[in-house]
């Protein structure tokens, strides 16, 4: 089968590799849609935290497809049916599952892959993190529930309220799917904040109450007008850079909650004024990933329409070109996510 093989950083080839077989309770999957991802844009520039990916590897994990060819002793799921599953499945068992932590699991296995013909779901993933996927729900929908999810557990984390103003730094596709997200939970006015023009144009169209260009304004100025002078209820770092987590802090009210969302390169470090925390009583807080239950929420969401992820796929590419993908996610102003269809 073809597949992208990444194997060091803006290393990633397409090569011919062995199709996997299965083996008890595994399922082979025929990738029909794979979404790239802010998360795999930083992986291919800048690499990412050895426990999570080693490379080399097959690369991609926002896919959705056909169940091909199914190991003994499963009864679910069926050949033929649609599926996507989650990148990731923990154990159950560990410290932190028990204390319902699902997404910090000490012995997740995670699953990279996407950008292939096939790719093989391990057992434990087909039982936890596996779902299928709804006939009027297209491949690329689906493998959109991945980020979807994520964003989930983040909203959960950080408790937006009917009547909120948030606050969203960056206006990639993690930053609009917090936007479609917290305008459905009842947040009465968000404010996307990003540098690319054709980026906050996106958003306006996607339901932004008001957008901030950082190379043209003081954002920090322009939110608190948008606020009565006070800041943002909430507020979501959705880019990953140490500059952003802490301009994050500096557009939140007293009393209110910061999100960092975005995850920054290992090893960085934030500056923080003790005083905010102490005397205005922010709440600061981090998520990661998410858990089996954000999956099928996500994907739920997704196939009722209550969050319609539909015009976050601005262009389909097939496999042989997934290098040249990366290249426009790396360059383009308006592209969001790219479908590849191997």
């Amino acid at each position: 089968m073809k597949a992208a093989m990444l194997y060091g950083v803006k290393d990633l080839r397409i090569e011919d590799v062995e199709t996997p077989r299965v083996e008890a309770g595994e399922v082979l999957v025929r990738v029909r849609a794979a979404t790239t991802c802010g998360t795999d844009l930083k992986i291919f520039q800048r690499g990412y935290v050895e426990r999570v990916i080693k490379l080399p590897t097959v690369f991609g994990h926002e896919w959705a497809g056909d169940v091909v060819e199914v190991g003994e002793g499963l009864e679910w799921p069926k050949k033929g049916m649609r599926v996507r599953a989650g990148n990731s499945a923990p154990c159950l068992r560990c410290t932190m599952c028990q204390k319902g932590k699902y997404n910090l699991c000490e012995n997740m296995i995670w699953l990279w892959g996407g950008y292939a013909e096939y790719i093989k779901v391990p057992a434990r993933m087909v039982a936890v993190n596996m779902q299928e996927i709804p006939q009027h729900v297209s491949y690329e929908e689906a493998a959109v529930a991945e980020p979807l999810a994520c964003v989930l557990h983040g909203v959960e984390e950080v408790k937006v309220r009917l009547g909120d103003s948030v606050a969203v730094i960056g206006a990639g596709p993690i930053g609009l799917l917090h936007l479609l997200t917290v305008k459905k939970m009842g947040a009465e006015k968000v404010i996307l904040i990003d540098l690319v023009e054709e980026r906050l144009d996106f958003a306006r169209k996607l339901g932004a109450d008001e957008t901030v260009n950082a190379g043209k304004e003081r954002v920090e100025e322009r939110v608190r007008r948008l606020t009565g002078g006070y800041g943002a209820d909430v507020v979501i770092e959705a880019i990953g850079l140490p500059a952003t987590w802490e301009q994050a802090l500096k557009l939140v009210r007293k009393g209110g909650k910061v999100l960092e969302f975005g995850g920054c390169p290992p090893g960085t470090e934030i500056r923080l004024n003790t005083e905010m925390l102490h005397y205005g009583e922010v709440t600061l807080l981090g998520a990661f990933h998410a858990t089996p239950l954000h999956f099928r929420k996500a994907l739920n969401l997704i196939a009722s329409k209550t969050i319609d992820v539909s015009p976050l796929i601005t262009r389909r590419m097939s496999l042989e070109r997934i290098n040249e993908a990366f290249e426009i996610l790396s360059t383009s102003k308006k592209e969001i996510k790219i479908a590849i269809n191997p």
